[in-house]
């Protein structure tokens, strides 16, 4: 099958489609015909060299697919899971961007009722990571606000409707007056920080409460800020490090705010938590989804061959929403 590895860590020009055997089956996994795979900011820094793939997993790029069941493993359950010829989705440890995955079959959800199979590809991943950080890890409640960083991304587009559906106020972190339009057109009330402080802002819009939650991609760089955004008994979520590894942060203002600073990330944990994630997401979320108050926001779509030129716009920043890749 035709698969996308790379020659070297690099910029984008280091990914090859190659020819590679098909994965094989394993007892409890569902083999899935691809339709479409999600490219994920984590794609881009296993291209860089600074993600590795987990232990035994596939060195293929890709977290996310759509696609269609053709073989069950001996140990899937009949009848309560995914069957030959189900249009699915799929959260992997790796190996989206191919013609064929292998995946858990706990780890597979129905593409939701009314949502076109190609788009929902842009689904898995950023539901999962989503529902997990703010609903299971920062325990969200009906009512409390959340600043997320980024709003126009993948995960922020994603965020900002999830949050709004399940009773959450959104602000969120925009560049430029196009992406706080799109920003509010899904629900969020925006910031821009190309020409405002944060921080002032979030305090302006909560009449001095702050953000109960803020769900980060940044890191290092807005640790601290984030801290100042926060209210007393906050949460800050770190799910990226695009601004660094490393920051400053005032424990006195950490305690005095009895706040909890939490990082996670998704692709390494074990299988059971994933299932847990992914059960979670179908009862919670996919209603939502359904319901049409969740929707896949995907920005443009590339066939597998031009996979240099999609990372090559990913790294852009321009996109809104999720980028695609189809084999």
């Amino acid at each position: 099958m035709r698969a996308v590895l790379e020659t070297t860590p690099g910029g984008p020009e280091v990914l090859a489609v190659t020819d590679v055997p098909a994965p094989e089956l394993t007892p409890d996994g569902v083999r899935v015909r691809v339709r479409a795979a999600g490219i994920n900011r984590a794609d881009v820094m296993q291209r860089l060299g600074r993600y590795p793939v987990p232990p035994g997993a596939s060195k293929i790029f890709g977290l996310e697919v759509s696609g269609t069941v053709v073989e069950l493993g001996p140990s899937v359950p009949a009848g309560s899971g995914p069957a030959v010829g189900d249009e699915v989705v799929a959260l992997l440890d790796s190996g989206g961007y191919a013609e064929e995955v292998v995946v858990p079959a706990a780890q597979v959800l129905p593409v939701p009722a009314g949502v076109d199979p190609q788009a929902a590809a842009g689904l898995p991943e950023v539901c999962a990571t989503v529902f997990s950080n703010v609903f299971m890890a920062a325990a969200a409640r009906q009512g409390e606000t959340v600043l997320v960083h980024g709003g126009t991304g993948g995960i922020g587009t994603n965020a900002i409707q999830m949050c709004r559906a399940l009773g959450l106020r959104v602000l969120t972190t925009v560049g430029g007056p196009e992406k706080a339009d799109a920003a509010r057109e899904l629900g969020a009330e925006t910031v821009d920080y190309r020409r405002e402080d944060f921080v002032e802002r979030v305090r302006e819009l909560t009449d001095g409460h702050g953000a109960d939650i803020v769900l980060d991609v940044v890191g290092g760089a807005y640790l601290d800020r984030n801290l100042d955004a926060l209210a007393v008994n906050g949460r800050i979520v770190v799910i990226g490090l695009q601004g660094g590894r490393t920051g400053q942060l005032d424990l006195s203002k950490l305690m005095a705010k009895r706040a909890a600073v939490i990082g996670t990330t998704l692709r390494a944990r074990p299988a059971g938590e994933k299932a847990r994630i992914m059960a979670a997401v179908r009862e919670h979320v996919w209603p939502e989804v359904e319901a049409g108050r969740i929707v896949p926001v995907v920005n443009r779509t590339f066939p597998l061959d031009e996979v240099a030129q999609a990372h090559e716009y990913f790294d852009s920043g321009t996109h809104i929403g999720k980028v695609l890749l189809t084999p």
